[in-house]
């Protein structure tokens, strides 16, 4: 069974472009790996310009998998590169009933 996941990258100084483009190459890198479903990912940004990404593992096995696969190191150390990763509830928009986004893609 597929596991969705949504994740919040916030850009560096100067790494916003690099971080949306890595992003989007994100699950077709991870879908040649056979790692995730076809669902197509939600990709949006908030006011402050962190990236929240909506993506399908094809399961909590291929998650474990993930961790030992020399192509998803690679692409870890890139997004250690343009951003860091931010907990959902820091996000000034998580605390609207309605949470509201630009779309990315």
């Amino acid at each position: 069974m597929g596991r969705i996941v949504i994740v919040a990258y916030k850009p560096k100084p100067g790494k916003a472009e690099a971080l949306k483009e890595l992003t989007k190459s994100h699950v077709p890198r991870l879908k040649a790996e056979g790692l995730v479903t076809d669902r197509e990912p939600v990709i949006v940004e908030t006011a402050d310009g962190t990236i929240i990404e909506v993506f399908e593992w094809l399961s909590a096995e291929a998650i474990q998998q993930a961790h030992s696969n020399p192509v998803v190191h690679t692409i870890w150390a890139e997004y250690a590169a343009v951003c860091d990763y931010v907990p959902l509830n820091s996000l000034s928009e998580a605390s609207n009933l309605f949470a509201e986004f630009t779309a990315v893609i």
